[in-house]
């Protein structure tokens, strides 16, 4: 059984009272939150994590360290992983009353939470999404947002009908600024007219990483819960944490892990967040083999090759320098994590205006979370645009199994035209019972 929620007057409840009542001000102890003076309730954002390894403890480290946040819950079904999680929350805040849940349901359907972190393994993420707008919390999900193209519908359709604010975690939008000054670059057409795009991401495994041997599953891991949907295979240390990315069943390999950091941008910098390309075609996909395909079943080697509106050569591979490259009439740009080159050295140079078209500025992503979530206005990297950002991978995975298939994309619609074997394929949803998207 989960501890009980021990805060202050939440957000939500302030803002109720004192829509119908006059009420004096009503401040929270800096005890509440264990971090700098005392926090308006109502600035102040209750916070619960559902997935609390690696990026998830990351994530709920940065929200604590906000003085207008209050995590107040953490969710795994890693018990070791959740009491990690909530210690370090309890260390910070400096208090002792951070929450603990096994079924993330139990922590959405709290009445004091105002927003959900999701940093899951992919293949959870759709439903902890949807579960989360329809209870109409705010949601911060990492990326890729979710395992399958038709959840990614599913999520941002959710999104839209409860009004809710989504942050997708493309950090990179908000991280670095050389990302942004880049796409103004390209925005203001300093390049010219735009001939090709060149997404590095990172190339695979062929062999485990971690013990390959079927086993019995820890004891303090409910493993047929962590499985959830997706297809209940033996347990195997080397595709259990972080590296369950490489099986097909719980993520989509470097493809899919990837392409909502790179791809986001350089959708970002040719102002596609709300559209897609026109043709798609897996190339020079190539797999481990023998007993490592099953561990690791998702290409170490891969091309997805795309035209995008006014004839874009756009091509997505491990091929590549990993980053984003933009090639125009007038010279190229290249953006990556540390490094920000382009063919003029001009145009890296801080004091370079490229134009007047300035692009959505964040300082910090999680901050960018938590002020969207006060304001009401939309944050760098809402739900249709972490869903467009990888539509391109879903659509090459299944030009891949369909033998290197030419795809026509109607980006408007999001349908296949004219093959409905693959357009199929592609909106397929395979969840193992009981569970349902």
């Amino acid at each position: 059984m989960a501890k009980k929620i021990i805060h202050k007057v939440s957000r939500r409840d302030f803002i109720a009272a004192t829509s119908t009542a006059l009420a004096a001000p009503l401040l929270a102890p800096s005890s509440a939150l264990g971090l700098g003076n005392a926090i308006a309730p109502s600035e102040r954002i209750t916070l619960g994590t559902i997935g609390v390894g690696g990026m998830g403890r990351g994530n709920t480290r940065e929200f604590a360290r906000n003085a207008d946040c209050q995590v107040v819950a953490v969710c795994d079904v890693d018990k070791n992983n959740l009491k990690r999680a909530a210690g370090e929350i309890n260390k910070i805040q400096k208090n002792e009353d951070c929450a603990t849940y096994k079924d993330y349901r139990e922590l959405i359907g709290h009445k004091d939470i105002d927003a959900i972190c999701i940093a899951t393994p992919d293949h959870w993420h759709a439903l902890a999404c949807v579960e989360a707008a329809n209870k109409k919390k705010d949601i911060y999900c990492q990326k890729p947002i979710t395992h399958t193209f038709r959840e990614g519908q599913a999520v941002v359709e959710a999104v839209r009908k409860n009004k809710v604010i989504f942050q997708t975690g493309s950090q990179q939008r908000s991280n670095r600024r050389q990302f942004r000054k880049a796409c103004e670059i390209v925005r203001n057409g300093v390049l010219g007219k735009i001939k090709k795009v060149e997404v590095g991401l990172p190339t695979g495994h062929q062999k485990p990483h971690g013990d390959p041997k079927i086993q019995d599953p820890p004891a303090h891991v409910d493993y047929d819960f962590w499985c959830g949907p997706s297809k209940k295979l033996p347990f195997r240390p080397a595709r259990f944490h972080f590296h369950w990315r490489w099986n097909l069943n719980y993520g989509g390999g470097q493809l899919m892990d990837w392409i909502g950091h790179h791809n986001d941008i350089a959708h970002w910098g040719l102002d596609f967040d709300k559209s897609g390309p026109k043709t798609i075609k897996a190339t020079g996909f190539d797999y481990a083999k023998g007993e490592n395909r099953e561990i690791y079943d998702s290409a170490w080697k891969y091309e997805v090759i795309c035209e995008y509106e006014g004839g874009i050569d756009w091509r997505i591979s491990n091929r590549f320098r990993r980053g984003a490259k933009f090639i125009g009439e007038n010279g190229w740009v290249f953006v990556s994590r540390g490094a920000f080159e382009a063919s003029d050295k001009n145009w890296t140079k801080g004091d370079f205006n490229p134009g007047d078209i300035k692009l959505y500025n964040s300082p910090e992503h999680h901050k960018n979370f938590l002020a969207s979530v006060k304001s009401r206005k939309e944050c760098i990297c809402p739900a249709e645009t972490g869903h467009r950002s990888i539509t391109p991978g879903h659509l090459g995975m299944v030009s891949e199994a369909l033998g290197g298939r030419v795809l026509k994309w109607d980006p408007k619609k999001e349908t296949i035209i004219g093959d409905p074997e693959a357009d199929r394929l592609l909106k397929a949803v395979n969840y193992r019972g009981p569970w349902v998207l």
